[in-house]
């Protein structure tokens, strides 16, 4: 019930994931990343804590794989889980318990790991891996282009209903938290238009936030 990937882009330092599923909300409780760190997706039957416990192994000095897998080891019930990951030198890791939902496969590629369940096909991850090979652009287009991907290659057995965009860099906050947490038709195509919107001012946030005698006007009513 669920497709997402975990990436890097090597010349910006930005990690981040995208997810999509057909359950509300799918972001809330499935995506994580650390700037300088990593970034994790937990899904499946899913345990939120397992994202931020992979992220705190990798700050230890664990590559993802040894993160992940130290995650599972310790992790009671990690038959029914699925997870994804991807550290700030671009090593990729992913897992999928024996008691994973329906179609379910992963796929890996530089700087980029996607995997799903209750799949239409088990080619979507690598359709996913494909699309963010393929594409340029900023970092959150080329996630957003690996989400159209696994969605063109079949996406999820049914229909989808919510998705997410998670960016992270140097400072110590998402710089591009989107989520459209439910949808009728098409919520990768309204977090796409989400993302158009949001990308021309996330550097202005962040400058607002880092030194707000530079920022930029509000552009709304009374801001002078």
């Amino acid at each position: 019930m669920t497709f997402s990937l975990c990436a890097r882009c090597p010349e910006s330092g930005m990690l981040g994931m995208a997810v999509s599923s057909s359950s509300p909300a799918v972001a809330a409780r499935c995506a994580y990343a650390r700037a300088g760190v990593g970034a994790v997706a937990s899904q499946n039957i899913t345990d939120p804590k397992l994202g931020p416990l992979t992220l705190d192994m990798m700050i230890t000095g664990a590559d993802a794989r040894k993160a992940l897998g130290a995650v599972v080891a310790a992790t009671p019930n990690s038959e029914y889980r699925q997870l994804i990951a991807i550290d700030a030198q671009g090593v990729t890791a992913g897992f999928s318990g024996k008691h994973t939902l329906g179609v379910n496969a992963m796929a890996e590629g530089r700087d980029v790991v996607a995997a799903g369940n209750l799949l239409a096909n088990d080619g979507v991850p690598a359709a996913m891996v494909a699309a963010f090979e393929g594409a340029e652009g900023h970092f959150g287009d080329r996630l957003i282009a690996a989400m159209k991907g696994g969605l063109a290659a079949g996406g999820e057995a049914g229909p989808v209903h919510s998705a997410g965009l998670l960016i992270v860099r140097e400072v110590e906050w998402p710089v591009a938290d989107l989520r459209v947490d439910w949808q009728e038709s098409d919520p990768i195509g309204a977090l796409a238009d989400l993302w158009d919107l949001y990308k021309p001012q996330l550097e202005d946030y962040v400058t607002r936030a880092l030194d707000p005698t530079k920022a930029p006007s509000y552009g709304v009513a009374g801001d002078e």
